[in-house]
């Protein structure tokens, strides 16, 4: 008998998908004789969502389906993990409502996993991205950048879209952190991973939810999340600002002792503006550590569930 596949399907205005990828998603593993769970986390949207998920829940009637609906909209790592909570599945896929990422190249990876009882993991990437050369540039800068200060490796253009094992979930369930990052924490618990190339289809319905500031904080969310090389940096900083401190002291002694009227109104400005903006962005630095040790702190739960609809065996 075939084993179970647990789709894990974030949903934010996502009114004119949800039904969509569900039935994406039974027209591919129904014919290969694969049982799916099928969980869709309704994170707070705006639009009509949630009864568009509650209709497709009624009239299904389908066991394998699970709803869960936020009390406000906590974001997409947050649907994440608790769409991965309410999985039962000896296998997890993450995928899109939106369906970019397609059912066909998931059908592809519970393949992989079924083939190579070894491998725990396959993840998809784009090889070739479908977007501004701008949004592209900053894209391969966050992966250089983070490669090099990272002490786990990141995939230049893997996205969240993959299959994992029960055991590596499991794993990453037990991670109590409230920043996640989800490409972080999949490189940080280990296991044996593959990537596969993908090409991101047309979007079915909507618009996407990411802007350029959304994806760089996200961004700011993994470099911070997985280094302390940002820290250092006040370190190495304040090490070269003295030591050039000292040089032009010394130079100015020097042209001082030579007899040469220095006026120096312009090189104190100078040096006050640059040590003040290299305190500022330290300062900053820090503080990015300090909040998230802060909220963490709090202990509050990452998400909260107003509602949960499944059928319990």
């Amino acid at each position: 008998m075939s084993r179970l596949c647990s789709f894990v399907i974030p949903c934010y205005n996502e009114e004119g998908n949800v039904e969509a990828v569900y039935r994406a998603i039974h027209d591919t593993f129904d014919p290969e004789g694969i049982p799916c769970e099928i969980v869709m986390v309704n994170d707070g949207s705006s639009d009509d969502t949630l009864n568009k998920l509650k209709d497709l829940y009624n009239k299904t009637e389908d066991r394998g389906l699970v709803v869960v609906s936020f009390s406000r909209n906590f974001g997409k790592e947050a649907a994440i993990l608790a769409g991965m909570t309410h999985t039962t599945g000896d296998y997890v896929c993450l995928i899109d409502a939106d369906l970019q990422q397609t059912p066909d190249v998931a059908l592809s990876m519970y393949r992989r996993l079924e083939a190579d009882e070894d491998l725990d993991c396959v993840a998809a990437f784009q090889q070739e991205r479908h977007e501004g050369k701008i949004l592209a540039f900053f894209k391969d800068a966050f992966y250089a950048l983070i490669n090099k200060v990272s002490d786990v490796r990141f995939m230049p253009g893997a996205s969240d879209f993959r299959m994992c094992r029960r055991k590596m979930i499991d794993a990453i369930l037990d991670l109590p952190e409230y920043h996640r990052f989800s490409k972080g924490i999949f490189a940080w618990v280990g296991f044996r991973s593959e990537f596969i190339p993908y090409e991101a289809k047309e979007r079915n319905s909507g618009n996407s939810k990411w802007s350029f500031f959304k994806l760089f904080n996200y961004a700011i969310d993994g470099i911070v999340g997985y280094s302390t090389a940002p820290l250092r940096l006040s370190t190495l900083a304040g090490g070269i600002v003295f030591t050039l401190s000292c040089l032009l002291l010394l130079v100015l002694l020097i042209l001082v002792l030579a007899g040469v009227t220095i006026s120096s109104a312009g090189w104190i400005i100078g040096v006050i503006l640059f040590i003040g903006g290299l305190q500022l962005i330290m300062t900053g630095i820090i503080g990015e550590y300090l909040s998230r040790t802060y909220i963490q702190g709090k202990h509050r739960p990452v998400y909260i569930e107003k509602e949960v609809l499944e059928r319990k065996s």
